[in-house]
């Protein structure tokens, strides 16, 4: 199977589907069958960074380096369901054609004798983003500078196969081909219809490079001289190891600061001044994307801008939730500190309209509903750590089934005697605004309150565990199932075991779902387009986070696949005139 990699010249009118249809088959790749992006390998010259870092200049918007090796294709076709199959297999014979088959091109015959073992893909911003407003009169050329270009790097284990094919590429079918230099590299360029501007180079006979864009060419190789490449940004070189892994069948990295203008820039949906100036803190989001026996992992770093004055607290002090709930868990979130969460979300949410909830929001709704100050009487003492989950009910014979499962929120107290204050407002508002019923009670000899509605359709109960760790239930009556602690945890569960992962640690946050399970029990809300079809392909999904230093995260991410029986064989090359483009 030829993966997706090499770049020939190609019609005006194609142009922007190419970038769609990259940035959807790397979609779908990334997510395997539920997430999307992410990717690292070793580089020739600059050990464990991604594949021409020292080429793509580094303002880049988005870089991904994908594996030549047809055997981890073919591994990724195996993860899934026929669906997911069908699908994947569409975007791969999509992109082998348009880039291979449509130009006469062979994988196998053609790129595998002289192809690294990765190739880089990378997406330049355009130069409006950096631009104070757009010029009165522009020529073709600044017009064509103007648009997103693309930069591919394609390291060379043999330079004289790379050199015979560069001296004599394919006979274009409109136009010709031209040499020319620059800053004393050789540039094969092509000649023809408006639009077209492909070029290739071959930088030090290592890396052979080629555009879409004269101008994007002239930006790589001044990169590469001028040592203004992605691999000298500012936390690059520092995070990026972080994530290093053998074999990894894909790299992305992501440049925040400059994807934030180009939002600001939209006319569509442009980004205030002060979220703009939020997000200059952040400087890049990386990841490694590897397939195992049973499902796809990614080991991801995202850090702060050299110049920002924030720095992140090392606190990682999550891991204990998972043995307070019960096995049969459907859901798991978990963080080391609620308060600093939430001071962490107003800081990068307060003002931004890509937020899901406004800070302001969240706080003026449990005003109005208890009456309550969200950081002074509840966020202060929240310093510990804290979950919520889905614990399914156990149905009884006789019993209405109302609910199915229970929503369990825990935290660790920082301070009791504040907890119980607040708790006690929260009884008295439930009891005099609501007109619910609280009622003491006991589980397991342990004592607890209950809030029951005036028609008996909600309930809900709170206390305490171990001393300091407060709990609310509402929904199902689940209580039976943490008080006391159980012996058979979500911890020592075999599911949560293969799929949460245990780097890094220490911790300050997991997650764990089990979507077969929750699929098959309770609807869901559809959130992204085919979500029933990618849903059906997994089996798990589990993540563990910590702040690495005081500059960055990292984030460890596994998602168990399910396996296609009967792997068919990817549809085979079709001659040009009878591919669709």
């Amino acid at each position: 199977m030829a993966p997706p990699l090499v770049s020939v010249p190609m019609n005006k009118n194609k142009k922007p589907s190419l970038v769609l249809t990259l940035s959807a088959a790397g979609l779908l790749i990334g997510t395997g069958s539920v997430a999307y992006w992410l990717l690292a390998q070793r580089q020739m010259s600059s050990g464990d960074l991604l594949v021409g870092a020292n080429i793509i200049p580094g303002d880049a918007l988005f870089a991904v380096s994908l594996t030549t090796d047809p055997q981890q294709w073919q591994k990724l076709r195996q993860f899934g369901t026929k669906e997911t199959q069908v699908e994947l297999d569409k975007n791969l014979v999509e992109l082998r054609d348009r880039f291979l088959t449509n130009n006469g091109y062979d994988f196998q015959k053609d790129v595998a004798p002289w192809v690294g073992d990765d190739v880089t893909i990378a997406f330049l911003a355009p130069n409006t983003a950096s631009k104070p407003a757009p010029k009165p009169v522009t020529t073709n050329e600044d017009a064509a500078s103007d648009q997103q270009s693309m930069v591919m790097v394609l390291p060379v284990k043999n330079p004289e196969i790379a050199k015979s094919i560069l001296a004599r590429p394919k006979t274009l079918k409109q136009g010709k081909w031209i040499d020319r230099t620059y800053q004393g590299v050789a540039i094969k360029q092509n000649q023809g219809q408006a639009g077209e501007n492909f070029s290739a180079a071959l930088l030090d006979g290592r890396f052979l490079v080629i555009t879409d864009s004269p101008k994007a060419t002239e930006r790589a190789i001044d990169a590469y001289k001028n040592k203004t490449s992605l691999a000298t940004t500012g936390g690059f070189a520092e995070n990026f190891p972080k994530i290093a892994n053998y074999q990894p069948f894909a790299q992305f990295y992501v440049n925040v600061p400059t994807a934030a203008k180009i939002a600001a820039a939209s006319p569509n949906r442009p980004l205030p001044a002060q979220v703009l100036a939020q997000l200059q803190n952040n400087q890049g989001l990386a990841g490694t994307m590897t397939l195992e026996p049973e499902g796809i992992r990614f080991k991801g770093v995202s850090w702060l801008n050299p110049n920002s004055q924030r720095v992140l607290a090392v606190e990682n002090k999550a891991g204990k939730m998972q043995s307070r709930v019960p096995a049969e868990t459907l859901m798991m979130l978990s963080g080391g500190n609620l308060q600093r969460l939430w001071g962490d979300y107003v800081l990068t949410s307060q003002g931004n309209p890509l937020s899901p909830i406004a800070p302001e929001q969240i706080r003026g709704g449990i005003k109005s509903l208890t009456n309550l100050d969200l950081d002074k009487d509840l966020l202060d003492w929240m310093k510990g750590e804290f979950s919520l989950s889905v614990i399914p009910t156990t149905p009884k014979q006789g019993s209405p089934d109302d609910f199915r499962a229970g929503l369990v929120f825990m935290v660790q107290a920082s301070n009791r005697q504040s907890a119980e204050a607040s708790i006690k407002q929260l009884d008295e508002v439930m009891r005099n605004q609501y007109q619910f019923q609280v009622q003491p009670g006991k589980v397991a000899g342990q004592p607890v309150v209950n809030w029951v509605s005036p028609y008996g359709t909600l309930t809900a109960t709170h206390g305490w565990l171990d001393g300091d760790v407060a709990f609310l239930v509402v929904g199902a009556p689940i209580t039976d199932k943490i008080v006391p602690q159980p012996n058979n945890t979500l911890a020592s569960n075999l599911p949560f075991q293969q799929t949460v992962p245990t780097e890094p640690n220490p911790t300050n946050g997991q997650f764990f779902l089990d979507v077969e399970r929750t699929v098959k029990n309770f609807p869901l809300p559809t959130l992204i387009p085919n979500q029933q079809t990618l849903l059906d392909a997994t089996r798990s999904i589990g993540m563990t986070s910590a702040v690495s230093d005081s500059r960055s995260n990292r984030y460890d991410i596994f998602i168990a696949l399910k396996k296609v029986r009967n792997l068919t064989a990817l549809p085979s090359p079709t001659t040009p005139s009878t591919t669709s483009p």
